[in-house]
C-alpha cells in the first residue's frame, strides 16, 4: 500500500513540475469607438510561463463576427508569441465577444475578450 501510495505523489508532482501556462499582456482589447468598415485587426500578445512548451490546439468566438489565427508552432517556456483576432467592423453599434483558447496549458481552457463601438 506504502509503496502505491509513493508512486501515485511520484506521478503527481512530476506533473505538476511540468506544467504549460501562459500569460496575456491584456486579457480584453477595447477598440474603442471606430468608423464603420475601420480596420477590425487585432493582437494579444503572451508569454509561455510555463516550463514545457505550449500548445495553442483551438481557438472558438462567440460569433462568426470574429475570426481567430493561432500560432501553429509550439510556443517554448519564456517564448512570447501573439493571437491575432479579426472583427467584421461592417455593422455599427456596440459589440462584446468572447474568445475562448484550447490548449495544453495548465487550465486547458482560457478566456479573452474584445469589446468596441462602431459608429456610422
Amino acid at each position: 500500500m506504502t509503496k502505491r501510495l509513493l508512486i501515485l505523489l511520484g506521478l503527481l508532482f512530476s506533473v505538476a513540475i511540468s506544467a504549460q501556462e501562459f500569460k496575456f499582456e491584456n486579457e480584453t482589447i477595447d477598440y474603442g469607438k471606430i468608423a464603420k468598415n475601420s480596420d477590425g485587426k487585432r493582437v494579444f500578445e503572451f508569454t509561455n510561463i510555463g516550463d514545457a512548451p505550449l500548445i495553442i490546439e483551438n481557438i472558438k468566438t462567440s460569433c462568426d463576427c470574429a475570426v481567430p489565427e493561432k500560432p501553429e508552432k509550439p510556443i517554448m517556456p519564456g517564448e512570447k508569441s501573439t493571437l491575432t483576432v479579426e472583427y467584421d467592423t461592417s455593422k455599427t453599434g456596440g459589440f462584446s465577444k468572447i474568445i475562448t483558447i484550447f490548449s495544453n496549458a495548465k487550465n486547458e481552457v482560457k478566456k479573452i475578450r474584445i469589446k468596441g463601438y462602431i459608429t456610422k
